[in-house]
């Protein structure tokens, strides 16, 4: 067991003295759950201050609200591991980001070291300490924890500092420390988000319905967010996808037939009849303004040869392979003619120029990449 022994918080006052010194950066970690709500549910908080680190209860009043400044302190750089989803908790549980954020994850893969490479692993490689992974299944929202959960949630920030001061140099070294910015702003800003404005377009098999029926999938898509947001309970605990589709395709005639249909169907919201019927038949303010999804399929030639171009540029920058884009996101350019928002920046910049002469091949040359 490690030196600095952590300290377990339910107190907010004593949180609020630990942060009085105002550190100039912290490491950050969460443990949450999210098995049955739509929000990850914040379990624990761990933070490391210097050699210090306290594990706070989320559970205990006032926590949180005294988490909060720390969250927004401009002037404290929060260190933080594949930060993704710990950021929707935050943005949720305490209506603040962390911010400003140095993603370990993410410096690694633009350092040059691993896309995607875990806490355990990237910890081994830099620092040489290999770590426990006994606890990665607990029940974090048990009381009291035990020794082990508490030791395994304290290593996750114990070792963010020494991370940090090896990934900074190195994205120094390399000068990419504005790639590596606009990729941890980017990560922040999705956190909170509103929902997807024409959630239809990324719902598989949306570009085989027609006019009328994508308008109703789009209505019904547009009340699940809303509900499941609302209620805190999975998109598909609402409203299962082949639900969804069957009604668009096949609208009831009335409620009741609604409710009939329903009640024949074993994922069904049965006690959701008069909210579904009212979504299917109230217009949406905007739904004249909804895009067809797209309809050129992307020739699998020219996303082999974009995959490749985009390969031999991550070799020659000493980047990882996806980092700089998906086939996914190439995908989506090369059928809409239209640079994703994730490819936009930096991607962008270095991606366009080797790109741009395979996209205008399948694209028509009144259409221009934009």
């Amino acid at each position: 067991m490690s030196a600095n022994q952590p300290i377990w918080v339910t107190d907010p006052t004593v949180l609020a003295s630990r942060l009085a010194t105002r550190p100039q950066r912290v490491g950050l970690d969460t443990e949450f759950i999210r098995e049955r709500t739509f929000w990850p549910q914040l379990a624990l908080v761990q933070l490391a201050i210097g050699e210090e680190i306290l594990l706070l209860d989320p559970l205990a009043p006032g926590i949180l609200d005294a988490l909060r400044p720390l969250l927004l302190d401009q002037s404290i750089v929060k260190v933080m591991h594949s930060a993704g989803e710990d950021l929707v908790a935050f943005s949720h549980a305490c209506n603040a980001a962390p911010t400003p954020l140095f993603d370990t994850q993410v410096a690694a893969a633009l350092g040059g070291i691993a896309a995607g490479i875990g806490y355990q692993r990237l910890v081994a490689d830099l620092l040489g300490v290999e770590l426990a992974k006994g606890q990665t299944r607990s029940d974090w929202l048990k009381r009291p924890l035990s020794a082990a959960q508490l030791e395994y949630a304290a290593d996750d920030v114990r070792y963010l500092a020494g991370l940090h001061d090896q990934l900074s140099a190195r994205l120094e070294a390399l000068d990419r420390v504005a790639w590596f910015e606009e990729d941890c702003a980017r990560q922040v800003e999705a956190a909170g988000a509103e929902p997807e404005p024409w959630p239809h377009l990324s719902a598989r098999g949306a570009q085989h319905v027609d006019g009328p029926a994508r308008i109703r999938l789009l209505r019904l898509l547009r009340w699940r967010e809303a509900r499941a947001r609302s209620h805190d309970r999975p998109r598909n605990w609402v409203l299962d996808n082949e639900l969804a589709f069957e009604l668009a395709r096949r609208p009831p005639e009335s409620q009741a037939h609604l409710q009939r249909r329903l009640d024949s169907h074993p994922k069904a919201p049965r006690k959701l009849a008069a909210q579904i019927w009212t979504a299917l038949e109230t217009p949406l303010a905007d739904e004249a303004d909804a895009p067809a999804p797209p309809t050129v399929e992307a020739d699998r030639k020219t996303v082999r040869e974009m995959q490749e171009a985009v390969s031999t540029l991550s070799a020659s920058l000493g980047i990882p392979d996806g980092v700089l884009a998906s086939r996914k996101r190439l995908e989506q350019l090369l059928e809409t003619g239209r640079w994703p928002d994730a490819l936009e920046g930096w991607r962008r910049e270095q991606l366009e120029p080797v790109l741009a002469p395979l996209i205008a091949r399948q694209l028509p040359s009144t259409d221009p990449v934009v």
